[in-house]
């Protein structure tokens, strides 16, 4: 039994090793999206597979739809959507009016074949302005935006900007990456900064399990100001 378990343990899920890949400290941007272009087509089978067993995404669904209440006739901006997993499952809990935003084109080619977004918006999330109006949207949604090489807290007065007062802002990433991730140190303190001038107020946080297998997540809900 001992000889299995240790070649189970040493035949690292495939997600695992392109995630290293493409959160690698001081990954350049081109080089990252290049790895997505090759990865798009297996995306969703190596995230599901046995494991890895990526989680985020439904729990970022389930939390904003049970932070709504019954409210369905939202419009709800997908960031970091990739291939659509997180919409998908929006899609699932009668969400209908949902728009996909990301900065890799072959990972939204692969969310188009979802039927689940209505547009598409291929852009970075960062500090520069999005092409998106003021108070466009209900909510956000995103699941694993925040590691190395990809999202920092510098996206948050964007987010912010294109959602209603009033609307929500759902977020999840791996919950060791609070601690460990140079990108992920500041994103609590820049979101305790951020409400102290106003913009927006804590909802929730919760560490769950099974953020994928072996790590827990940590998701944040935030109101709109």
């Amino acid at each position: 039994g001992r000889v299995t378990l240790k070649s189970k343990m040493a035949a690292k899920p495939a997600a695992e090793d392109m995630r290293l890949k493409v959160t690698r400290p001081g990954i350049q941007t081109d080089e990252m999206l290049d790895i997505y272009k090759t990865w798009a087509k297996d995306y969703d089978k190596d995230l599901t597979a046995e494991g890895y067993a990526y989680g985020g995404h439904r729990k970022v669904a389930q939390t904003l739809a049970g932070t709504l209440g019954d409210r369905r006739d939202v419009r709800v901006l997908d960031v970091a959507a990739g291939t659509g997993l997180c919409g998908q499952e929006l899609s699932k809990l009668g969400f209908t009016d949902l728009d996909a935003l990301d900065a890799s084109q072959d990972m939204l080619d692969v969310a188009k074949t979802k039927n689940v977004y209505k547009n598409f918006l291929k852009d970075f999330l960062g500090p520069n302005r999005l092409h998106i109006e003021d108070d466009t949207y209900d909510a956000i949604s995103g699941s694993g935006l925040f590691c190395d090489g990809h999202v920092t807290s510098d996206c948050l007065e964007q987010l912010i900007r294109v959602v209603k007062p009033g609307g929500l802002i759902c977020l999840a990433l791996r919950e060791e990456l609070l601690r460990t991730s140079e990108a992920c140190k500041d994103l609590e303190p820049r979101m305790a900064a951020l409400q102290s001038e106003g913009l927006w107020e804590r909802v929730s946080k919760e560490i769950f399990p099974s953020y994928c297998v072996g790590f827990e997540g940590a998701i944040f809900v935030y109101k709109v100001l």
